[in-house]
């Protein structure tokens, strides 16, 4: 099991110090610049790069290594985000500026995120624990961060305001950079060529490079279910972004609940994600796939928006970011098992990144489009088109005929290039709805 805690730990800091950041960056400009706008602005200059440079740092993660990729990347962003609050503190912090350094904190997330989840199959190999026990295990974290982080930060907002938590950020990136430089076993997270899954000749240079792409797009390309999945993720990650960033803080404002309230919902979700992220660790090797995807989006999702629409007391929004919690806990440990099942060892990075990003391509516009559409039509109609259209995308695609393969290809692992499918197997590669704010 050390491995795979090696990166279960290395995931929950950085993750925690990101969840921290979500509370307090978008608190930071809206109430220093009183814009919704401004909000989603920052929102889009940080998940842009994130989204784009992860696509293309696939074929790197798997020509370097996914542990060398991971320390450098939190390192590069633990720098990043130490500057806000230093910058802000000399009097220099400039709104350029500040667009500037959350675009660097993006463009390094990105590939140490990536670098860590594909770790997670070689962790739990090494740890002889089952895939979708490490897969829920995985979820577990997530959540938990989910958790920890809106409350911490929450409450450093509401105790000593915003940059606090900023420094919190830059203090978890670093500690995870520690976490996976030095206590995971030698020779964990290598290239794919060091563990004997070699590529191609030819395989160096650009060449190699824009080869390795290609093999990731074609692997996409050819795969109904993980199209389908990815179209529909995309979709919820853009309506999760826009709620996150921009909906929820400007509820918060208006009804004067404030940035604890943030916190609580952060982490009523958080809480009861983790209880259903381990249930499915402990039973989702005997549950239905399909029947369970659908069920956890559709309490993971619309409920949120018509809670804050329908102005519910705080103990009602509090039980339905409760209840979305533990549905959307089992979403990513059933699709993080399909992806791991079905793409083959030496593409995981590349693959994995692409799917990824494409799932991701709608959040850096998610705030931009929440900032105009609240400034033009107000609160209450943005969150009742925004549950509306929730609703309708995630249950209309979990009727397509492709879903079953979910269920039908349970069990299979593709370690090597040997095992490589045909193009009609089916996946659910890197469509990770947990990775919005689900």
């Amino acid at each position: 099991m050390r491995p795979l805690c090696g990166v279960l730990a290395a995931m929950a800091v950085s993750l925690t110090g990101t969840r921290v950041s979500a509370v307090a960056l978008p608190w930071f400009v809206l109430v220093t610049t009183g814009s919704a706008t401004r909000t989603g602005l920052v929102a889009f200059c940080e998940m842009t790069p994130y989204v784009l440079v992860k696509a293309f740092t696939g074929p790197v993660v798997d020509r370097i290594g996914p542990r060398s990729v991971s320390w450098t990347t939190d390192l590069a962003s633990a720098a990043a985000a130490a500057a806000v609050p230093l910058c802000h503190a000399l009097h220099v912090l400039s709104l350029p500026l500040l667009l500037v350094l959350v675009a660097l904190i993006g463009a390094a997330r990105g590939p140490g995120d990536l670098a860590k989840e594909v770790m997670v199959p070689e962790a739990a190999e090494r740890g002889r624990v089952p895939l979708e026990r490490a897969t829920g295990l995985s979820g577990v974290t997530e959540r938990l961060a989910s958790t920890v982080g809106p409350a911490a930060g929450g409450s450093l907002v509401a105790l000593l305001g915003p940059l606090p938590g900023l420094v919190v950020n830059a203090c978890c990136f670093a500690l995870g950079s520690l976490i996976i430089g030095v206590t995971l076993p030698r020779g964990m997270g290598l290239a794919a060529e060091e563990h004997g899954v070699r590529e191609d000749a030819g395989g160096g240079g650009s060449g190699g490079y824009w080869r390795r792409f290609g093999e990731g797009f074609t692997f996409l390309r050819g795969e109904p279910l993980l199209l389908s999945v990815i179209v529909m993720v995309g979709v919820t990650n853009l309506l999760d972004a826009a709620f996150t960033t921009v909906l929820m803080p400007v509820w918060a404002k208006e009804s004067g609940n404030g940035p604890a309230a943030l916190g609580l919902m952060g982490s009523a979700a958080g809480a009861a994600a983790v209880c259903g992220s381990l249930v499915a660790a402990l039973t989702g090797h005997r549950l239905p796939r399909r029947l369970v995807v659908v069920t956890g989006f559709l309490l993971a999702g619309a409920p949120r928006f018509l809670v804050l629409a329908a102005g519910a007391p705080m103990w009602a929004v509090l039980a339905v970011f409760a209840v979305g919690g533990f549905g959307g806990g089992f979403l990513n440990p059933v699709l993080g098992a399909v992806l791991f099942e079905r793409v083959p060892r030496r593409m995981l990075g590349r693959v994995n990144a692409l799917g990824d990003s494409l799932a991701w391509a709608g959040i850096p516009l998610g705030g931009l489009m929440a900032g105009a559409a609240v400034a033009a039509t107000g609160l209450v109609p943005v969150l009742l088109a925004g549950g509306a259209a929730y609703f309708l995308t995630t249950n209309l695609t979990g009727l397509r005929p492709e879903w079953r393969e979910m269920d039908a290809a349970r069990g299979r692992t593709v370690t090597g290039p040997r095992a490589q499918r045909e193009p009609d197997a089916g996946a659910a590669a890197a469509a990770r709805p947990g990775a919005a704010s689900s």
